[in-house]
């Protein structure tokens, strides 16, 4: 389980939740729209153990359910993301033409440690997030876009043919942004 404080969910976060479940309906396949909907509605972009406890009494699915289906899809996070998600693709295309290094130059620059980089094992399973909560960095196991490889998505934004110097700048024309 993920290192996260409990706390209460609001009466308005009930309600979201509620009106998720009406929406999608109450069974199990209903689940994932529920899960995407309460996720997207959430402004740290991710779902809260209590989060997926009222999910799963609302729902009658059982909690140990809804937190394997949030847990096997990479699209839900169960930690709060940063303000921008930068994710770099670890896919054999990307990893040959450079986004080892691209992560490992990224995470200086913001101020992560990732551990220990030659581990490639791990690589699709990185989700770090800066203290400040501006940046999360993330890998993908493949974009499936191989023909523009490094790839690297910012906000949703996929860029291609990334080198270290244009990462940088996506990076610090995001940081001249900040709240």
């Amino acid at each position: 389980m993920p290192d996260v404080i409990a706390q209460a969910l609001t009466a308005s976060e009930k309600l979201l939740i509620d009106q998720a479940i009406a929406e999608h309906g109450d069974g199990a396949g209903a689940l994932l729209g529920i899960l995407e909907d309460v996720q997207a509605a959430n402004p740290h972009k991710f779902l809260s153990l209590e989060t997926l406890r009222h999910v799963a009494a609302k729902t009658g699915i059982p909690p140990a359910n809804v937190y394997s289906v949030a847990t096997f899809y990479a699209l839900f996070n169960l930690d709060p993301q940063g303000d921008n998600v930068v994710c770099v693709c670890r896919g054999t295309a990307c990893h040959t033409r450079g986004s080892r290094d691209l992560l490992a130059k990224l995470c200086l620059d913001l101020g992560l440690f990732q551990g220990n980089s030659d581990d490639s094992s791990d690589a699709d399973k990185l989700s770090v997030t800066t203290k400040d909560r501006h940046f999360t960095v993330r890998t993908v196991a493949c974009f499936g876009q191989c023909a523009l490889a490094p790839v690297v998505e910012v906000n949703h934004h996929i860029l291609s043919h990334v080198n270290e110097r244009t990462l940088q700048r996506e990076i610090n024309a995001l940081s001249l942004r900040k709240k």
